[in-house]
């Protein structure tokens, strides 16, 4: 038996075991196991882990995609440069930190791309959002990120600082915060939802609900818009790769 899992806290919205669980069955993959391990302290619950001897592979999510390097053994060039990891593979008792945000986020982002989206604004500071970051320097896709703080020489800055003009500079505007998901679907990002256009693409890498209120409003002011789902797809099946040597 092989058991893979997800490591965050809290994992009651949790994409992962569902869908892993789904394709165990659809392809009839046997003698593999998907749990969900809900951790409050990583100094404390790692080391049972670790002991664990069925454990095979583990996704990582909020709020431990960067301390979790810690524990880790090696890191990819992508965790070094993001310092953030959401997949672990595990072997000989050896834990192999990397990151398949970047793939996901890339291959479900890009498609959508038009001329004129030349810069961007990121939602939120997180572990996720530095995967973001990560595929739109190696677009040439200028950004800024957005938090509550306002550090400007950190290229951070508040949102109240987003302008009518600043709207009108940064055409992309990627959500990597969990606002507005379930089960707070009212809630959205405090940005000036007014002054999107149809020149815009709003990226929201939350997927429960499919359309959030940060979508919503965009699409209504004629704006492309993304969910995440296709991003977390396409990660989970890289995290497979990467467990079973698949690439």
């Amino acid at each position: 038996m092989k058991i893979y899992g997800l490591i965050g806290n809290p994992l009651s919205h949790s994409f992962s075991k569902k869908y892993f669980t789904e394709k165990f069955s659809r392809e009839n993959i046997t003698g593999c196991q998907y749990q969900n391990f809900e951790i409050k302290n990583l100094q404390k619950e790692i080391p049972a882990l670790k002991n664990n001897p069925l454990l095979s592979g583990l996704n990582v999510t909020i709020p431990y995609k960067s301390d979790i390097i810690t524990f880790l053994d090696t890191i990819s060039a992508e965790c070094s440069e993001i310092n953030a990891c959401n997949c672990i593979k595990i072997h000989n008792g050896k834990w192999s930190g990397f990151n398949t945000d970047v793939t996901g986020f890339e291959k479900s982002f890009v498609p959508y791309l038009q001329p004129h989206h030349k810069k961007a604004l990121i939602l939120g500071t997180g572990g996720s959002s530095k995967a973001v970051a990560y595929v739109l320097k190696k677009k040439g896709i200028e950004f800024l990120f957005v938090s509550r703080r306002n550090d400007v020489s950190s290229g951070v800055i508040n949102y109240e600082s987003i302008s009518s003009l600043l709207m009108q500079e940064y055409s992309i505007i990627i959500n990597t915060t969990p606002v507005g998901m379930f089960p707070n679907v009212e809630e959205c990002p405090p940005l000036p939802y007014e002054y999107i256009s149809d020149k815009h693409y709003f990226f929201d890498l939350v997927y429960n609900p499919p359309k959030t209120v940060f979508l919503s409003k965009a699409e209504a002011m004629g704006a492309v818009i993304k969910n995440g789902s296709d991003m977390l797809s396409i990660q989970a099946e890289e995290s497979w790769k990467i467990w079973n040597n698949l690439k």
